[in-house]
């Protein structure tokens, strides 16, 4: 025998040393938990008495969504001009907050459908609150546009409405195409989070026991009796509408882009827009993914539902598209400096050091550098940490925005035109309003809808598998 041979005939018994256990990947649902555990765990959210924190925070973000109503009742007696909107800066934080709110409702769509057409089984977890977290936040950004055109009561003729004049939308007004894109993904996106909830919501009316659960849950469930023809129709519509929103990923984010990129504004005329915009608003969606579901671990106990491969997952994915976001803006000056043009370079070293820098440099901090901590084992693990990072990620996003949007057009192509924006008390109470209407939205959402999807989660647990044997 050879010394190679009789070398690689010693290594072997150390393999059989290993444990079978040691090759598989850790459980999506740890402890070994039981199908009715789960079941009643997921329940007793939404059946027990309301808890003392939830009134608390309902009453604060309440108060906090006021602001929007008193800001655009303000907005609408007054004019626009009360959002500090004024030459050269013409859009100011209405669009800065529009891609925002877009971008953080991408997460919910990716987790859903792209991920379940790859057979991704841990996301089954996550899911539904990211669902929902896209419905509200589309709610949100649907606001400022629709605000922003002065006369909203002339809104509606942004739809193309059959009317006696025969005037008909402005078809290549990128105004149009957010209007179309935002309302189908928001149709999808509604559809496709009601369709996921329909055999749990017949969970609920069945475990209910008083009377007015059992009609409003009931008619939710739309007569859901757990049938084989109902579970077929089930999954046979919930595959096609995944298959539905998948483009939508792509497309909602890329249309928004192109708000900025048909425009013929140095910083702004740009190819790579499209990509780099998608790339963001999933790095902000799974950001505010991490803000939201973190702490509803915590308080309803869900530790083992949610557990650490979930978190590693939603940071590792934060990473990588925090470096696809980090690579954008290094392409950027590239582009400006290859491309050989004064004023493309002149908008991106501006950016970094003209009147806004501060605004660029929290950006890089929060989008480039912060999530590069996302590498180490112990961070991802250390889940106050992961907390503070996710909300760092949505504050650069959130900044990122606002530096595409007002950086370029303070400096307008006359010296003379430029001007230094800045938002009004109306413009910050309407913004910050706005996150009040989502955690309203949010926290009626948990209290009364089942905050995970009861029958997606069983199907990754053990006892689901008919070929797991004993492990």
């Amino acid at each position: 025998m050879s010394s190679a041979t009789k070398e690689k005939a010693e290594r072997l018994p150390v393999l059989d040393k290993v444990k079978p256990a040691e090759w598989h990947e850790p459980p999506l649902v740890s402890k070994n938990r039981s199908l009715g555990w789960i079941t009643d765990k997921i329940c007793r959210i939404v059946e027990d008495k309301t808890p003392t924190w939830w009134w608390w925070c309902f009453i604060v973000a309440l108060g906090i969504a006021s602001f929007v109503g008193v800001g655009l009742f303000y907005l609408v007696s007054t004019g626009v001009g009360t959002w500090g909107l004024a030459n050269p800066v013409n859009w100011g934080w209405a669009i800065t907050n529009f891609v925002f709110w877009i971008g953080i409702g991408h997460a919910g769509t990716l987790i859903s459908a792209v991920l379940c057409l790859l057979k991704q089984k841990w996301r089954t977890s996550i899911n539904r609150a990211s669902e929902a977290m896209t419905i509200f936040a589309v709610m949100c950004a649907g606001i400022f546009p629709l605000f922003h055109v002065g006369r909203v009561w002339f809104g509606w003729w942004l739809l193309p409405l059959p009317n006696s004049n025969a005037i008909w939308p402005q078809y290549r007004s990128p105004l149009e195409w957010d209007v179309f894109a935002v309302s189908t993904y928001a149709t999808v996106s509604v559809l496709f989070w009601y369709m996921g909830m329909i055999p749990d919501l017949g969970v609920l009316r069945d475990r209910a026991k008083e009377a007015w659960r059992k009609y409003f849950y009931g008619i939710l469930a739309m007569g859901w009796r757990n049938a084989t023809n109902h579970w077929r129709n089930y999954e046979m519509a919930y595959l096609i509408l995944a298959g539905l929103s998948t483009p939508l990923v792509l497309s909602v984010h890329t249309i928004v882009s192109f708000d900025f990129a048909v425009a013929n504004l140095p910083g702004w005329h740009t190819t790579i827009f499209p990509p780099y915009f998608v790339a963001g608003a999933i790095f902000s969606g799974f950001g505010m993914v991490l803000t939201l579901l973190l702490p509803l671990r915590a308080v309803f106990n869900l530790q083992d539902l949610i557990n650490q491969k979930h978190v590693d997952n939603m940071c590792k994915i934060t990473l990588a598209t925090g470096s696809m976001v980090g690579y954008a803006y290094s392409m950027e000056f590239f582009i400006a400096w290859y491309g050989a043009n004064e004023f493309e370079g002149f908008a991106f070293i501006n950016r970094a050091f003209g009147n806004y820098w501060w605004a660029y440099w929290i950006m890089i901090s929060c989008n480039v550098i912060c999530p590069q901590l996302f590498w180490f084992r112990k961070v991802r693990e250390n889940l106050p940490l992961v907390w503070i990072i996710s909300i760092f990620v949505n504050v650069g996003m959130w900044f990122e925005r606002f530096v595409i949007a007002n950086t370029t057009l303070s400096r307008d192509f006359i010296p003379s035109s430029w001007g230094y924006y800045s938002p009004t008390v109306v413009d910050i109470f309407t913004f910050f309003g706005t996150f009040g209407f989502f955690s309203v939205l949010f926290l009626l959402f948990i209290r009364f809808l089942p905050l995970m999807p009861m029958s997606e989660v069983k199907a990754v647990t053990p006892q689901a598998d008919p070929h797991g044997g004993h492990h």
